[in-house]
């Protein structure tokens, strides 16, 4: 069935607009995709800040139906659409639109705020006269409220419409609907994503998790699970496993697996890296524990409310083991590479450096255990 999309925002007529009062301005957003009331605002704040500079936020994230485009390519769309527009912003390199692309930090928003800030300080140098654009229109807006010393340049554009709403029309292949929702180049960019193995992979993703939320839906509450997930190391490597179901398929990710009805967290972390490797048949994981931990965070999962206890568990040993024969690899190869539910040893400094390439918060799961190692992402 097609869902009417939201009416495309209009700018209040800004003719009699003075020229840029401000030095700076600062838009945060995640843009997935840039859509018509984006546009707008920042075609409104060109004609109140001399340079905007634009935070794109769930950098170097893996690509899933949420997140589904790199920073770069909401970079380029952005870019794209505000010329296309006819907005004055001049050169990548000394224009008036500049770019800072910050990670996400779920469990440490100081961490998140400080990139944001020293981002935006390399654009400003020493200059106070910076501006925070925005519109606060529910709890998602938090941030607006987090950087004080610059002054909300609140945005006259009120509109309904929604990224999360573009997303599910162009994932359910209604393009139609699309077209209203977006500026024309950005829906040039997504007609030729559409050609892309990427987009058939988060199309499938997006049905697959289409048909897990309709299995709840009949519960009188949505669901909370309880998973366990194991972080072995080992003479700097860490174990890790390429996923082979949806959503994920492909990602790297720390073995785990739901609690089962008569397991203890502790038993389904060992048992799911016995399964997926070999490892703790010979070797006492239990004695090997070090630390655990629960994830929480209400966005860590697409799947739902999925409540993470990681355990991780330290083998003294020189070399990692040998895993067992068809269960994984004991090394080599490209991180990237390799085959659908294969487990493998791969150095700590390497998985650090590759954030887009982990599951979820898998990649924060390993830096809150390992802190003590540079991370170099």
């Amino acid at each position: 069935m097609t869902v009417p999309h939201a009416p495309v925002p209009q700018v209040p007529d800004l003719a009699d607009a003075p020229r840029p009062t401000r030095a700076f301005g600062v838009y945060i957003g995640r843009f997935e995709p840039p859509h018509q009331a984006h546009l707008l605002v920042m075609l409104e704040a060109l004609r109140s800040v001399q340079t905007l500079i634009v935070v794109i936020g769930s950098a170097r994230a893996a690509r899933n139906t949420k997140n589904p485009f790199t920073a770069q390519e909401r970079q380029d769309m952005i870019r794209a659409m505000l010329e296309e527009a006819g907005a004055d912003i001049g050169s990548a390199e000394t224009g008036r639109l500049r770019f800072v692309q910050v990670r996400d930090h779920l469990y440490d928003e100081s961490r998140w705020l400080a990139e944001v800030r020293g981002g935006v300080q390399a654009h400003v140098g020493g200059s106070r006269d910076v501006a925070l654009v925005g519109h606060i229109k529910d709890e998602s807006s938090y941030y607006l409220r987090s950087f004080p010393d610059w002054e909300f340049l609140p945005t006259h554009v009120v509109s309904p419409l929604s990224a999360t709403d573009v997303r599910r029309a162009y994932f359910a292949g209604r393009l139609g609907d699309v077209r209203g929702m977006v500026p024309p180049a950005v829906h040039i960019f997504l007609e030729r994503f559409r050609q892309t193995p990427e987009y058939a992979e988060l199309r499938a993703d997006s049905e697959a998790l289409s048909e897990a939320r309709a299995a709840w839906e009949a519960a009188p509450q949505p669901p909370t699970f309880l998973s366990a997930d194991a972080l072995v190391s080992c003479a700097g490597h860490v174990l890790l496993v390429r996923r082979a179901d949806r959503p994920g398929r492909g990602l790297l990710a720390l073995p785990g697996d739901l609690l089962g009805p008569k397991e203890t967290l502790l038993g389904c972390a060992a048992r799911v890296v016995r399964q997926l490797t070999g490892l703790g048949t010979a070797l006492d994981l239990s004695a090997a524990l070090r630390a655990e931990a629960t994830f929480d965070h209400p966005d860590r999962s697409q799947r739902g409310r999925v409540v993470s206890h990681a355990f991780h568990f330290v083998l003294d040993r020189e070399t990692p083991p040998e895993l067992a024969p068809g269960r994984g690899e004991s090394g080599g190869g490209e991180l990237g590479g390799g085959e659908l539910g294969e487990a493998r040893w791969l150095a700590l400094s390497e998985v650090l450096a590759h954030p887009e390439l982990l599951f979820e918060d898998h990649h924060e799961i390993i830096g809150r255990f390992l802190s003590g190692v540079t991370d170099q992402s």
